[in-house]
């Protein structure tokens, strides 16, 4: 659950520190207070985009961290420790500078968008305003669908989607091959000839280094001889060769030490001196007996070279990269080869087609097991929701031809009153109507999701009295389960909540800043008794919040 948000000059928050209970709480206020920028600024931290805008007036930047609770054992425990994050905690936290530059962090590192969207789905599983809206879309009912029907689902959809691309390649492969037997022949003919080039060349890239390594050294071998000549002529071999001098004056120095130690350390640093100079002769003589003048050799690797890099040239690439080019011409022969062979080909799309359709099988098993409990579940909440004689069904019509997300669309259809026929939501539903089923979808929905912290941005809108009073007790049987947090404007969605803060807006300095505060028992009296006597509070509203809250 979501134990703390930090926000820091967010919009029109400058700073707030709020720590959070468990079970169902209600933010409440004024229109127009900022309470949606705390969903805002939360969803900011769980990787949504963010742009200069959210940074507020006259700040260098805008900052939010979330602090959520990790069970021990948990998938989010695993998904942590499997991307090398600590595991004791989960802290989101979001950086927005004025600019518009943002910068990702999780438990103190430093982390993609893509990670922070990874963790969330674990976290927290947020419902917008007017998100019954998007239910109008097919795309959007058959993504709730299959949300519902749980996480094993969304991988077999990404299954699907997976392999219809691949049937759907060989199909193309399988038509292109039938359209242009020409052209297919002359590539393969070309790329077998490029094949077999690349081959007898039997470029390695490690042997490259060590070949270049050589023709460098062979190439100035007689200049490292003489530089190694001469040297030694200096130290050792030459007429004036200074090493036995040097040995001389080493040797007098050590003896007159005997006579006044203060020279000792100038004849120690000369002894040293002396040993790598005898040093640097030994090793200048094995060098130079190892060196060889092998223009044979030296021709044969300028050979060598000269021929890959005029095949690097041809292939426009680096020498380093030829296996790439050899991998990849080699791949397209391959798939050439096949398309030379058009009943090879369609053989290769059956067996793909057969794989799609395997597995799409099991997902419209799945789909129609979870269609069946949504239709249920939805209808009964209908019946709830002041739409007696409604009926909710989850209609999925078959595909023949099949297509990325499955063998089936998917469509909601409903009717509001007994008697008439279903039809789809989008050209049935009144906007109150839809407003209640969506808000139904959505806890429903929710109730599958992974997330351990729920949170609803005015979901209720469109609906109110008895309606309203039965939105609380669902929203408050769902915090029995999970940590809930609505947005909300109705009295009877607030009295049912564990715990509620209020949100207004103050006048600071020429500015304004959003302030939050949790309430009591008195201040939820008064906080209810103004949702439901607007302007004026009298004795009476106070006495009707009492009976709401049970107080």
């Amino acid at each position: 659950m979501l134990l703390r948000l930090v926000i820091r000059d967010f919009v029109i928050v400058d700073r707030l520190d709020l720590e959070f209970s468990a079970g169902f709480g209600a933010l409440t206020g004024e229109t127009g207070a900022g309470k949606s920028i705390l969903v805002d600024a939360l969803s900011l931290a769980l990787g949504e985009r963010a742009d200069a805008t959210v940074v507020r007036t006259g700040s260098e930047k805008a900052e939010v961290s979330a602090e959520f609770e990790v069970a021990p054992g948990s998938a989010l425990a695993d998904w942590l420790a499997a991307n090398d994050f600590d595991t004791d905690t989960c802290i989101l936290r979001r950086v927005v500078d004025a600019g518009g530059r943002s910068r990702a962090y999780l438990n103190g590192a430093a982390a993609t968008l893509g990670q922070l969207r990874e963790a969330a789905d674990f976290l927290a599983d947020i419902h917008g305003q007017n998100a019954h809206h998007s239910l109008l879309r097919t795309d959007a009912q058959r993504a709730l669908l299959d949300e519902y029907a749980g996480a094993h689902v969304g991988a077999l959809v990404r299954e699907v989607g997976d392999l219809y691309a691949a049937w759907k390649k060989l199909r193309e492969a399988r038509q292109a091959a039938e359209q242009d037997v020409a052209a297919t022949a002359r590539e393969r003919e070309l790329i077998e000839w490029q094949v077999k080039e690349l081959s007898v060349l039997a470029f390695e890239p490690q042997q490259w280094q060590e070949i270049e390594h050589e023709q460098r050294r062979l190439a100035h071998a007689a200049s490292l001889l003489e530089a190694s000549d001469a040297a030694l002529a200096v130290l050792d071999d030459g007429d004036a060769a200074a090493l036995e001098a040097l040995q001389h004056a080493s040797g007098r120095l050590t003896e007159l030490t005997t006579y006044d130690a203060a020279i000792g350390d100038a004849a120690q640093l000369f002894e040293s001196a002396l040993i790598q100079l005898e040093e640097a002769a030994l090793a200048l003589r094995r060098y130079r007996d190892r060196l060889d003048l092998d223009p044979a050799r030296l021709s044969e690797l300028d050979a060598r070279i000269d021929a890959v890099t005029q095949m690097a040239r041809k292939h426009r690439t680096t020498a380093e990269e030829l296996p790439d080019v050899l991998a990849r011409l080699v791949a397209r022969l391959a798939e050439l080869t096949l398309a030379a062979d058009p009943e090879a080909l369609a053989a290769c799309e059956r067996q793909s087609e057969a794989a799609y359709r395997k597995v799409a099988e099991r997902l419209s098993k799945e789909r129609m097991r979870a269609a069946q409990a949504l239709t249920a579940a939805v209808s009964a909440a209908m019946q709830e929701l002041a739409m007696v004689g409604g009926c909710f069904e989850v209609a999925l019509t078959p595909l023949a031809e099949g297509v990325s997300y499955g063998l089936e669309s998917v469509e909601f259809l409903v009717t509001a009153n007994t008697g008439q026929p279903l039809r789809p939501m989008a050209k049935v539903a009144s906007g109150g109507e839809l407003s209640r089923i969506g808000l139904a979808l959505q806890v429903i929905a929710s109730q599958s999701h992974a997330a351990g912290t729920l949170i609803f941005d005015e979901v209720d809108v469109g609906i109110g009295g008895r309606v309203a009073e039965i939105v609380g007790q669902m929203l408050k049987q769902l915090g029995a389960e999970r940590q809930v947090l609505c947005v909300t404007h109705l009295p009877q969605v607030a009295a049912r909540a564990d715990w509620q803060w209020s949100i207004a807006k103050e006048t600071q300095g020429s500015g304004t800043v959003s302030r939050v505060t949790p309430l009591d028992a008195n201040g939820r009296i008064e906080e209810v008794a103004r949702m439901l006597g607007g302007v004026k509070i009298t004795e009476t509203t106070r006495k009707h919040a009492r009976e709401m809250l049970n107080f």
